[in-house]
């Protein structure tokens, strides 16, 4: 039932499931970690009310006199930070007697606060509280209409209403491990790495110390322009960690970047870490949301602002509680937000997640973005201690508006980067930055470099490789691998071995060579691989944008008609399949690509194809004529040679990848991939003995539906001209295994449907917890929903049909003569599923319904398929 994701995710969880041995190796040791002594003012704790005891969420903290504030999360937790030598700091809520909090300065303080509730209300201020008994309303609501008027103005409060901008961005991303000081100096594995516990950092999780082991700054200017739209990056310098050869610093940098992205408020859908979260100023905000006017603030310059604060009708759907700051100048414009995500919210892997964005005034009385801080606390479950802390914190300015570039400026590469962006000295970073490092963060550099270097730590990291990606090291230049395929079996080579291996970029950046050997132990062959990768651009053979060629020769055996994502066919667990499964083929076969693509993300791939292929097992290939009642039966075939040529046109526009040393994986987003394929078989050239051309178009697209989650379409159609025998016709995807898979008809039995024209159409919709968050206690299980919808029309001309052309082969019968291979008629071959996703936060479960074709023999019209999927 395995049906995993790409190897990517695997080699970065790899480095991070030995993080996770690092902090939740909790052994008795005499190592004492030496704690940061911050050089700021931080005070964290927690409100609750006093005869509840519940915690408050809104609570607003502040220094008295400044603007310089928070407000409490989902919990009731706050954590405030200053430099500045204040006195005390006052905690304010509506409904609730203000409390004044003298502080020490330059010390850490835990607060526990308990709030005692008042009669008295604010005229100027209208208060709906949550937790009474009225029902809440939108009608005649002032909270509503304000929250209304800021979604009319949206569009002229956002930078893309000008013609032009550009502005100067700070980027700091980082993780940290962390746990309880007492387990982590206790821990067994730090007392081997000592070092990283020397300045171990208590003030960014109450309660917990943090060792940062992951920090990337970035410092870019940012260009845009509205009309044609156009976004242009150049950057001036960038800075990461090295984790040596065993973590891909880029491919880590893509994970990150695609958990941790930009967040516009203004946006109707905020992606965070990969799930789309409604904006509490979205156009269907006052929908799911309930809004509450809680107070009018006087800042320090003179302007007068509304707090908003809001919650999600439904507590387990993906949105946001918190509150926003609304100017009172006619612009209705958000000018400060705190967004939480609440412990109720059917999201994984996540404890706690906050999001600060600060706005600023420009001279034109326009707000933009000058701040953008958000802070995850990720573990595996809300009561571990153990965990994993991540924050991205984005800066913004240097703001110029209205000044255009030359036409040719925009027209360039849509991100650029300066000459040696990587090596900048401490000064450069020095005055660069938008805001100093920590001591903790500042030590994170040399930290890292130095757990690299530590032959201990190389062999731990090359061993969870080996468990997680399946690849194990052989020296510098050589992996040994996929573990998962090294035993597996099959009705016609039985129990099958099977060793293979790949180079490293530290053998070649330019160079890549991968083999295998096989042999199984039934049918007694040897199968073997072998292919090489020469890249043409200075870069790898993995890195976009490719240029390359590609040659590999290939002797092994297949299953017509299957195809897999993200998985070996001799994978172990996809040995166990369902029905009859012993018709295969060997395969000898001579590959040579050329691959060119362009930075727009169109690309176009040349390609010769020589191909052999042997039916084994049961499956054979007899002329028609044998089955003639007339004459002597014809021997039979034993092989099919053919010699294509291919063309290949793909254009993925703003595509993102998983980008590594050894990797690229597309990341799916709202935009299509359109790949256009065209082969075309040549009688007599290089041994091929047949001619034929085959037309085919895939087109796939994500619909983001918000609260409502997405669907994923794709859409293909196929055509092949000239008169050829079945094994070169379209055989149609089908499944035997027990794993559900996304492009295939899991119900389908292979070699069941061939055709030379064909149209289909999938429809994968997850509902991301919709239907689910709504039932009381199924709610908690944070379960998500999937239907989907699969329909294949097609057809065989009458001269492709074996009954008509004798010289053709006919379709493959069973042993008592009953025609198991079919062409589709009238009515389109369609199967359906219903899922539940997220189950142990790991696996899907799919009940399939299979509806037309069910008098085709050995067919099941119903059937349970899994999956494994790791997501957040």
């Amino acid at each position: 039932m395995y049906s995993g994701e790409p190897t990517p995710i695997l080699r970065i969880n790899a480095f991070v499931g030995t993080l996770l041995m690092i902090v939740f190796g909790f052994f008795p040791g005499k190592g004492e970690a030496q704690e940061l002594t911050p050089a700021k003012t931080i005070i964290r704790g927690v409100v609750t009310d006093a005869v509840t005891h519940e915690p408050l969420t809104g609570v607003l903290v502040i220094f008295p006199g400044t603007s310089n504030g928070t407000t409490t999360d989902a919990e009731g937790e706050f954590a405030l930070e200053t430099k500045e030598a204040y006195a005390a700091i006052q905690i304010r809520f509506l409904g609730y007697k203000t409390i004044d909090i003298p502080v020490q300065a330059g010390q850490v303080q835990e607060l526990k606060l308990k709030m005692q509730a008042v009669n008295e209300q604010l005229e100027e201020v209208v208060i709906v509280a949550s937790k009474r008994r009225e029902r809440y309303r939108n009608q005649n609501n002032p909270a509503v209409d304000l929250i209304r008027l800021v979604v009319a103005n949206k569009a002229k409060n956002r930078a893309e209403q000008y013609d032009f901008v550009q502005y100067e961005q700070y980027e700091k991303m980082q993780l940290s491990l962390v746990n309880t000081p007492e387990k982590i100096r206790k821990n067994f594995f730090l007392r081997r790495y000592d070092f990283l516990a020397t300045s171990l950092d208590t003030t960014v999780v109450r309660g917990k110390a943090a060792i940062p082991f992951y920090l990337n700054e970035v410092i870019s200017m940012h260009y845009l322009r509205k009309s044609p739209k156009s976004r242009k990056k150049v950057i001036r310098a960038e800075k990461r960690v090295d984790f040596g050869t065993f973590v891909n610093n880029q491919g880590m940098l893509a994970y990150m970047k695609h958990v941790y992205q930009d967040i516009d408020i203004y946006d109707n859908n905020i992606t965070i870490v990969t799930n789309q979260f409604l904006s509490p100023i979205a156009d269907l905000a006052p929908t799911f949301y309930r809004f509450y006017l809680t107070d009018t603030i006087n800042t320090a310059d003179g302007r007068r602002l509304t707090e908003l604060s809001f919650e999600p009708r439904n507590p387990a759907a993906f949105m946001f509680t918190g509150r926003i700051y609304i100017s009172q100048d006619g612009n209705y414009a958000v000018q400060k937000a705190e967004l939480y995500v609440g412990k109720t919210v059917a999201v994984n892997w996540i404890r706690n997640l906050k999001i600060a964005l600060d706005f600023e005034q420009s001279g034109n009385g326009r707000y933009h973005l000058i701040k953008s801080d958000l802070r995850t606390d990720f573990a595996i479950s809300q009561g571990s201690d153990g965990g994993f802390w991540g924050r991205r914190v984005v800066s913004y300015r240097n703001f110029t508006i209205n000044q255009p570039h030359p036409e040719s400026w925009y027209q360039e590469e849509e991100v650029q980067a300066h000459e040696n962006t990587e090596e900048k000295d401490s000064s450069f970073w020095k005055l660069s930055r938008h805001d100093t490092l920590s001591v903790a963060e500042a030590n994170t550099y040399t930290n890292i470099e130095k757990l690299a270097g530590q032959a201990s730590f190389r062999r731990t990291m090359d061993w969870a490789t080996a468990l997680l990606a399946g690849y194990k090291s052989a020296g510098p230049n050589i992996e040994i691998g996929p573990l998962n395929t090294f035993y597996s079996f099959n009705p016609v080579e039985g129990f099958r071995l099977r060793l293979g291996g790949r180079t490293t970029p530290e053998f070649s950046n330019k160079l890549g060579l991968e083999t295998y050997i096989a042999h199984g132990f039934r049918d007694r062959k040897w199968k073997y691989y072998l292919g090489g990768t020469y890249s043409f651009s200075d870069r790898s053979i993995y890195e976009f944008p490719i240029v390359a060629i590609k040659a590999s020769y290939q002797k092994d055996t297949k299953i017509p008609g299957q195809e897999l994502q993200f998985v070996q066919e001799d994978n172990f667990l996809l040995s166990f399949k369902r029905g009859e499964n012993d018709k295969w083929l060997y395969n000898e076969i001579y590959t040579l690509d050329y691959l060119h693509e362009f930075r727009n993300h169109f690309s176009y791939k040349i390609g010769l194809k020589h191909w052999r292929q042997t039916p084994a097992g049961s499956l054979q290939y007899k002329s028609a004529a044998t089955a003639a009642e007339e004459g002597p039966p014809l021997p039979e075939v034993q092989e099919l040679t053919t010699t294509e040529v291919v063309l290949e046109l793909r254009w993925a526009p703003h595509e993102e990848f998983l980008q590594g040393k050894i990797y690229r994986t597309p990341i799916r987003n709202r935009y299509p991939v359109f790949i256009l394929r065209a082969s075309s078989g040549i009688d007599g050239f290089l041994y091929g003995k047949h001619g034929y051309q085959n037309l085919g178009l895939n087109i796939f697209k994500r619909f983001y539906l918000s609260q409502l989650g997405y669907a994923d379409v794709v859409g293909e159609a196929g055509y092949t001209f000239g008169q050829v025998s079945f094994p070169l016709l379209t055989i149609h995807r089908a499944n035997q295994t027990y794993a559900y898979q996304l492009q295939s008809y899991n119900l389908m039995n292979f070699l069941e449907f061939i055709s030379d024209q064909y149209a289909s159409i999938h429809i994968d919709y997850t509902f991301n917890g919709f239907l689910f968050n709504k039932i009381p206690i199924i709610k908690k299980l944070k379960l998500r929903e999937y239907i989907t919808f699969k329909a294949l029309w097609g057809s065989l001309r009458q001269e492709s049909l074996p009954q008509n052309n004798p010289e053709l082969l006919r379709f493959p019968v069973d042993d008592s003569g009953i025609a198991l291979t079919h062409t589709l008629g009238r009515e389109p071959y369609i199967e359906a599923s219903v899922g539940i996703g997220n189950i142990f936060r790991v696996f899907r479960i799919d009940v399939v319904k299979r509806f037309t074709y069910l008098e085709n023999p050995n067919v099941p019209d119903i059937g349970i398929r899994g999956r494994f999927k790791l997501d957040f």
